[in-house]
């Protein structure tokens, strides 16, 4: 396991935050899935930090809903019921178009250069398979970039929050459909109608686009889901068999 080292003369606060950060990040990435049990002692071990900052660190993230804390078992992952998946569309959906809705009047050349330059980054990402922990990221980055002129910064965190909740299962589901193309077509197009100021139409393309992938994706987590109890369920039987 690689070693990350945040010792060293950094205020508590700061250390908390960059434990939280850490442990979001390995979530996104699902290199720690849903469901899975944070034990502080191998986390505080693994970041070389006292158990303190570790332990505030998982309060940080109960709060934010990104993990859970059972009885007799402790923090784990959050593991989101479909139902919830899209709720959390339907969130982003009344909220994201009212924030580029605010935005878009405000939004300069250089506004533009910056999205279609992460655009650009966020493509070759996805046709490169083995930056899949990048895709989520530069997805923020670009819709962040057309949300920026509206200046609403609590906003912002709001939203911020909602979409990383739901960003590891955005990841798996385009990392095991490919629907790819369909995701590049839609930032394109976004992307040009902010251009041409077309406050009503970006706003419609943006609501009915999460709309959208908030359904499709409450649909591929059930059935990947049922997949996984099917092998689970399968290796089992194998066992007893044997």
């Amino acid at each position: 396991m690689t070693q990350n080292s945040f010792s060293g003369g950094i205020p508590r606060k700061s250390l908390t935050s960059a434990v939280a950060e850490k442990l979001r990040e390995k979530i996104v990435r699902g290199d720690i899935r849903e469901g899975e049990q944070l034990r502080q002692d191998a986390i505080a071990q693994e970041f070389q930090v006292s158990r303190i900052p570790v332990r505030e660190a998982l309060r940080q993230l109960e709060a934010e809903g990104v993990i859970t804390i059972v009885p007799h078992r402790g923090a784990v992952v959050s593991l989101l019921s479909c139902d919830e998946i899209e709720e959390l569309f339907e969130m982003r959906a009344i909220l994201e178009p009212e924030v580029l809705r605010a935005s878009i009047p405000n939004l300069t050349d250089a506004d533009f250069a910056q999205a279609e330059d992460v655009l650009d980054t966020y493509d070759a990402a996805l046709r490169n398979e083995t930056n899949v922990g990048e895709w989520g990221r530069l997805n923020w980055v670009f819709h962040s970039t057309l949300y920026n002129g509206a200046h609403r910064p609590q906003f912002m965190a709001v939203i911020r929050n909602i979409n990383f909740n739901g960003e590891r299962y955005i990841r798996l589901q385009l990392y095991l459909t490919r629907a790819l193309e369909r995701a590049r077509e839609e930032h394109r197009m976004l992307l040009e109608l902010c251009r041409k100021r077309d406050v009503e139409a970006a706003c419609e393309l943006l609501a009915r686009h999460i709309r959208s992938a908030g359904k499709s994706l409450s649909r591929f987590v059930a059935e990947h889901r049922r997949k996984q109890e099917e092998t689970s369920n399968s290796k089992g039987a194998t066992s007893v068999s044997v």
